[in-house]
């Protein structure tokens, strides 16, 4: 009951208020148009006249004229909810699959979507290992090597993968015969390019080599040759002049 008499006294409070403002407003006029996001508000027409008598019997009179104009736009777009990614499960520790999922967000549209994929590894080590469970190594050994980086690790290892039920240097043979059956061919072929070029390089190193080793042998034999006979040419020289002082004769001319 307070709360209502409370209520019913700032009513009539308010009523008073309005009912004693009303002869000093005077051609108010308020419009207000919503258009598109737009808020346009025009106010204008506001009038105040007040008069003083005085004593003497003489009068002063104040107008007050106030036309006012506001204007407001306000344009604004409101961007869509952010895309949410769908969560994608396995629902089994045993499915060798993955989800992928992703989302974008523009100020016109939101997109999101996923999608499983296989994981190929996963499967081959699990058909790997029941393989193995049935004593099948050979079958085992192979479907890993199926997988390139398998293949490479088995050949750096020096035991190659099966090829058609052979293993070991059988399988080496028919692997180097038949190149493209290798999962790691494109690389096969790449390191055996980088390999010619590595062997032609040190081949041509090793024939420069030769070659100046015999060159400088054959100059050797030249300065010994050269020696020699110089030394023989010195051996006659002197046997010569022994000769001469032995021959009294042929030194008188007599």
């Amino acid at each position: 009951m307070n709360y209502f008499i409370k209520n019913l006294v700032l009513l009539l409070i308010l009523t008073l208020m309005v009912i004693w403002a009303k002869p000093i407003i005077a051609d108010d006029t308020n419009t207000q148009t919503n258009t598109s996001g737009s808020n346009t508000n025009i106010t204008g027409g506001y009038e105040s006249t007040s008069e003083t008598n005085y004593a003497d019997g003489s009068t002063n009179t104040t107008t007050t004229n106030n036309d006012s104009t506001s204007t407001t736009n306000n344009k604004s777009t409101v961007p869509p909810p952010s895309a949410n990614s769908p969560s994608y499960s396995s629902m089994s520790q045993d499915v060798c699959s993955m989800g992928v999922s992703g989302s974008i967000t523009t100020g016109i549209v939101g997109i999101s979507g996923g999608k499983h994929f296989v994981d190929e590894n996963c499967e081959r080590i699990k058909l790997a290992k029941v393989l193995q469970d049935f004593g099948m190594k050979v079958a085992s050994v192979a479907i890993l090597c199926q997988d390139q980086r398998v293949f490479e690790a088995m050949n750096s290892a020096g035991t190659p993968c099966p090829f058609q039920g052979k293993i070991g240097k059988d399988a080496a043979s028919m692997w180097e015969k038949y190149p493209e059956l290798r999962p790691d061919y494109e690389n096969h072929v790449a390191r055996t390019k980088i390999i010619e070029e590595v062997d032609e390089k040190i081949l041509s190193q090793q024939l420069k080599e030769e070659e100046e080793k015999a060159a400088e042998e054959a100059r050797l034999k030249e300065l010994e040759a050269l020696k020699k006979a110089e030394e023989e040419a010195l051996n006659e020289e002197v046997n010569n002049i022994v000769i001469i002082e032995l021959d009294p004769v042929a030194v008188h001319g007599e």
